[in-house]
């Protein structure tokens, strides 16, 4: 009995290995730790200033002091940090790396502010340059002073640097040591930014030419010669802005060679989003764009552009064509506006130490004698049965003889059921792709599955998904997770209580920690008000929403019907940009884009995946009716090819909330414990969700055969540690704003507009919609960087003006001014 009860005693107490990594992992022991590596550093800041004023003083008592004698009261050290300080100092800065031991501090901070999760990102990149740093400032003042070595008591370089530029000078002396400085300066500088290899190719090309022109001056020029360096033709209006095309004929080798690489320093004009645009490189001309602002809404090409362009260029008008041509640039990168963004970690879920299943050898023969008399009984007979241990259910899998028809099998559900003392069995005659029937038993003791161990498997880690979701784990004890953009569309319904909130969590929880919030988009729609409330801290990363200043989490049902109809637009804009661009989805749109084979002064832009997520659907369909159903069946039917993606869930699925043109259009769906067969048939056609046992067991159906899972349990306070870690972290500005939308039974009325007390931007507005032919809102709050409120009533005052039509649902208004002309007139009317 003793010995029993210790053996249990060592069963219920963790492993010394375990407890020390449950240490090491605890974000308290990291934050204390990375608090001790700052204060720590500080220390070191103040023994290394104080060593500057005190070290001479300092000096005698370090050097030939004892132990004994530093460790006393009255030890006569002047340094503000102490006798231990001096010390320190007096040993990192003379001894080892002079005055570049100060990036040891560096670095300790760095390390402590990550440890306590402070936003520092590539800690390596912050060692690799903080230890090449130290070594290169010892090198360098150790040589550069080498001469007043003895004379300070400071050792600049300290004893590295001034041994190691010793050796330097006997191996290729002084010149060669210079060049080894200047060299791997270069590279550190070139390991910082790429930029660092065009300022050099820029400076080499500008002495070049300065030494050019000096030749030239020296040369007589014959008469006749050099009187015309430009062919200059007039700016043309493209798209609303000024262009001015500089065509090459042929350049002067070799220095055009050089300019030619780095095309976008070739010509000092201020170009806004030139870098970052993506632009294709199909031609040989180089277009200058100009866009107006609002101060200088006609903007003037200044005669110092012609000053500093190089012999050899003509000016010729440019061409308006879709895909941009010009230089060759690097890869547009969707991420670099957030480009410290981290991803959430693994170890912000919880974990379990039993959700692996055990396997109860007496439970699963016990089970499998009671299946075989059972069936005996009813006069059939079976030559092989076989278990397969889940975390919640074991399957077993039976061979019938020869002549026992299946439906008599299938019948049986009940009986077996009753002699296994189990709540809801299944049976699956036949299983798929064998020739076995299965019969689903409950567990007796289930295991919880866990987010973390879903999450952090090897299968979701690697997927190469466009939009991975990992909903939990199968029968058979394997992670279970799909692609929403093969779906494209997915229907949850169950039971109150029986896991659909948190496989939404689940859903959600996924794609934030595959997703950057460059590429994804959330609209989340809660009329409950308290499911998606813990997610709009990430409002400016992830969440979408009307650029109205609401509330991120769309609640009010007014709302959800505007919110659902913008996206219907957004919809419509997408298919009218890949119709531009001449493709067929949103990934063969972003690849071009990003391959800057599209030009974003026709607007083209990057689309994020949008993902519409709306819990009780009977609700919304209650309260509004078709206006919420149609919508919702327009995007079904057609977002799929432009990135928008629909999930909706619903605890009541009836005939009236779940509709035959809801079902065509959402062929994934997820079934959770239902009260009857009849919900069952009408989520799924077919019954077993009323056999399930409820705790996030569930049904995927995704083609012909539904899929049992055991749904992953990822609790509230799991999501809230993540969205925190990701609202802790840079943001955008704004959320993701949805384009307008205007009810076509919404006749705006602009006859009470004071038109005596017009918009300080009316006019570059007006010109604004001229120019580009195009009366929408969004043109105006997107090119003067104005809120949507502001936009609107400068549109109604254009309206009222009659330079704009009125309102055409969500179709731009028309323009009713042909050309500047017409609109001058109009303008001086109004005066």
């Amino acid at each position: 009995m003793a010995k029993k009860k210790l053996d249990k005693e060592a069963e219920s107490t963790p492993s010394s290995p375990s407890k020390i990594v449950a240490v090491c992992k605890n974000e308290t022991v990291h934050f204390v730790i990375g608090l001790m590596l700052v204060i720590f550093s500080v220390y070191l800041l103040l023994a290394f200033s104080s060593f500057f004023f005190t070290g001479a003083a300092d000096q005698s008592i370090i050097d030939s002091g004892s132990s004994a004698d530093l460790a006393a009261v009255n030890n006569q050290v002047k340094n503000y940090a102490g006798s231990r300080g001096a010390q320190l100092a007096s040993y990192l800065i003379n001894d080892c790396f002079g005055i570049s031991s100060f990036f040891i501090l560096v670095f300790l901070a760095v390390a402590g502010l990550k440890l306590m999760r402070v936003r520092v990102v590539r800690l390596w990149k912050w060692f690799i340059g903080c230890t090449l740093l130290l070594v290169w400032f010892s090198i360098f003042f150790g040589f550069a002073f080498m001469d007043h070595y003895q004379d300070s008591f400071i050792y600049l370089g300290g004893m590295h640097g001034y041994n190691v530029s010793r050796w330097l000078i006997s191996q290729v002396g002084v010149p060669g040591v210079w060049m080894i400085l200047l060299i791997t300066a270069i590279c550190f500088f070139i390991y910082i930014s790429t930029r660092t290899i065009v300022w050099l190719r820029k400076l080499f090309a500008l002495s070049f030419l300065k030494r050019e022109k000096k030749k030239e001056k020296e040369e007589v020029i014959p008469e006749g010669e050099g009187d015309q360096v430009f062919a200059t033709s007039q700016p043309q209006e493209v798209g609303g802005n000024l262009e001015r095309t500089y065509k090459q004929t042929p350049p002067p080798a070799p220095v055009m060679d050089i300019l030619a690489e780095e095309p976008e320093d070739e010509f000092p004009v201020n170009q806004p989003g030139l870098e970052d645009s993506p632009l294709s490189d199909d031609s040989e001309e180089v277009t200058m764009v100009f866009e107006p602002t609002v101060s200088d809404p006609v903007p003037v090409v200044h005669d110092e552009l012609l000053e500093e362009t190089e012999p050899g260029f003509e000016v010729e008008p440019a061409t308006s064509e879709e895909e941009y041509e010009g230089p060759e640039l690097e890869p547009y990168n969707p991420t670099k506006d957030l480009e410290n963004y981290r991803f959430p970690t693994i170890d912000l879920m919880k974990h379990f130490e039993n959700d692996d299943p055990t396997i109860d050898m007496d439970e699963q023969n016990a089970n499998k004698d009671r299946i075989i008399t059972t069936l005996r009984s009813f006069g059939i007979e079976i030559s092989t049965i076989k278990a397969t241990v889940g975390p919640t259910v074991t399957l077993y899998e039976i061979t019938p003889e020869q002549g026992v028809r299946i439906s008599k099998i299938r019948g049986l559900e009940d009986d077996i059921a009753l002699s296994l003392s189990a709540d809801g069995i299944r049976i699956i005659a036949p299983i798929p792709g064998k020739g076995t029937i299965g019969i689903e038993v409950p567990n007796k003791n289930p295991k919880i599955v866990s987010g973390q161990s879903v999450i952090g498997s090897k299968k979701f880690q690697e997927s190469k998904y466009d939009l991975p979701i990992v909903l939990g784990k199968t029968i058979t004890n394997e992670v279970f997770m799909f692609d929403l953009c093969k779906m494209p569309h997915v229907l949850v319904a169950g039971a109150t209580g029986q896991g659909k909130s948190v496989g939404l969590n689940a859903i959600i929880t996924s794609l934030l920690y595959k997703k950057h919030p460059a590429e994804l988009k959330f609209v989340l729609v809660d009329p409950k008000k308290v499911e998606f409330s813990i997610y709009s801290v990430i409002e400016n990363h992830f969440l979408a929403k009307l650029p109205d200043g609401g509330e991120p989490i769309i609640t009010d049902v007014t709302k959800v019907v505007q919110t659902l109809n913008s996206v219907c637009v957004e919809m419509d804009t997408r298919y009218d940009l890949l119709k531009m661009a001449h493709v067929r989805n949103v990934r063969e749109y972003n690849e071009k884009f990003i391959n800057r084979r599209l030009n974003p002064e026709k607007g083209h832009k990057f689309m994020p995946y949008i993902v519409v997520v709306i819990d009780e659907f009977g609700d919304l369909i209650m309260t509004a009716g078709k206006e919420v159903e149609l919508p919702i069946a327009r995007i079904a039917q057609l977002a799929r090819a432009v990135g928008i993606h629909m999930i909706i869930a619903t605890q009541r699925p009836t005939t009236n909330i779940i509709t035959g043109t809801i079902k065509a259009n959402f062929p994934a769906r997820i079934a959770f414990r239902v009260s009857a067969m009849m919900d069952s048939r009408t989520i799924l056609d077919r019954p077993g969700a009323n056999r399930l046992i409820g705790k996030g067991d569930m049904l995927f159906l995704q083609g012909a055969d539904p899929v049992r899972v055991q749904c992953a349990f990822i609790d509230t306070p799991e999501v809230e540690e993540i969205t925190k870690y990701i609202a802790r972290q840079q943001g955008y500005p704004t959320p993701f704003f949805l384009p307008e939308y205007v009810s076509e039974d919404s006749n705006s009325e602009v006859g009470d507009i004071d038109m005596g007390r017009l918009d300080p931007l009316f006019e570059d507005a007006a010109r604004l919609v001229v120019i580009h032919q195009q009366g929408s809102t969004s043109l105006i709050q997107r090119k003067f960087a104005i809120g949507y409120n502001r936009a609107g009533r400068i549109m109604d005052q254009l309206e009222k003006a009659g330079i704009v039509g009125p309102t055409q649902g969500s179709k731009a208004r028309d323009v009713l001014c042909i050309d500047d002309n017409d609109l001058e007139m109009r303008l001086n009317n109004l005066q």
